[in-house]
């Protein structure tokens, strides 16, 4: 074979191999711009919607997004971690946010906050523990921790709801900053500190990396378990936040404050465009998600529409943002 024709040959193979990898960019640049146009569109039926852009219907939404923003911060980390989600977080606002109200009572707001904090982290980072270091099945594990949870809680709550006591919680942190929800104003730090975390640290970077490939990661002499288990810690973290939100904002606490948040959160991390796979994401773009979600909600309650129609909607825009990524990703 001549030097010539072995250059031609080395040139066809050259383009087969990059091929497929062209497909695949432009797989997922449609992607984009169909998840591009369809929040475009949704947000034209939302901002159409009378009523929408008054007061009180903006102070609900910013309430609204709060509490399902800081569950689905915490879902992002861990879903970018190759785990895809968790179906325990729900029930982690409810459980928190019980602890918080009975250590309030007893030993004063400022510890009960605290411990509402490591409560949640620590539930959280037990099943990322059981995920990283024995390599449980992630949604496996979610669903036993579910169950555990809401088994638990109803042998040691037997009214169901607690009740803080009269000056536990102090006025201070109730209201608005400056006409802002505080709720609101705690949703966007828990937004900044966890896009610190993913895009300024080793931990983050050992994150996406672990997301994109569990054995290269390993490879590389990356702590895994290490890893993993840091992103359920921290998603209890930001999970708790929420659940405390809510006993400070009623009073009160039970295990109904986190029903449904777990599947808003969900689509709140995939509207946002963190991939199901594991290894791309944002919780910047998580927050636009979130904004989205709560939207859409707000819409629907405008309109006269039933909370089964919330889930119903929440349950279509995650099912057509899967089909797009598959699509997107060339499977």
């Amino acid at each position: 074979m001549t030097e010539r024709s072995s250059g031609r040959a080395d040139s066809a193979v050259a383009a087969v191999a990059t091929d497929p990898l062209r497909a695949r960019f432009h797989r997922a640049r449609v992607f984009s711009w169909m998840q591009a146009v369809g929040i475009v569109a949704l947000l034209a039926v939302t901002l159409g919607t009378p009523g929408f852009l008054a007061g009180p219907s903006i102070l609900s939404l910013l309430t609204t997004v709060s509490f399902i923003g800081c569950v689905a911060i915490g879902m992002t980390l861990i879903t970018i971690s190759g785990n895809i989600m968790s179906f325990a977080l729900g029930a982690t606002v409810g459980a928190t946010a019980m602890v918080f109200i009975l250590a309030s009572n007893w030993l004063g707001f400022g510890p009960g906050l605290l411990v509402g904090l490591l409560f949640g982290s620590l539930l959280t980072g037990l099943q990322g523990l059981l995920i990283g270091w024995v390599r449980a099945n992630p949604i496996i594990v979610s669903i036993a921790a579910l169950a555990l949870i809401y088994g638990v809680a109803q042998a040691f709550a037997e009214k169901g709801t607690i009740y803080a006591e009269a000056g536990t919680v102090p006025a201070s942190v109730k209201g608005k900053i400056a006409g802002v929800p505080i709720e609101f104003i705690v949703f966007l730090l828990a937004t900044f500190i966890a896009q610190f975390i993913l895009s300024a640290t080793r931990f983050g970077r050992n994150l996406f990396m672990v997301g994109s490939s569990f054995r290269a990661a390993e490879a590389v002499g990356v702590s895994t378990w290490r890893t993993v288990t840091g992103a359920y810690v921290w998603a209890g973290f930001f999970t708790s936040l929420s659940g405390i939100m809510l006993a400070i904002r009623y009073d009160s606490a039970n295990m109904d404050y986190g029903v449904a948040y777990d599947y808003d959160a969900i689509a709140a991390v995939l509207v946002g465009g963190t991939a199901i796979g594991g290894g791309d994401g944002s919780a910047l773009r998580t927050f636009a998600g979130g904004m989205v979600i709560a939207a859409v909600q707000v819409m629907l309650l405008l309109r006269g529409l039933r909370q089964e129609w919330q889930y119903l909607a929440a349950g279509l825009i995650v099912l057509a943002v899967i089909i797009l990524q598959a699509r997107g990703s060339g499977r």
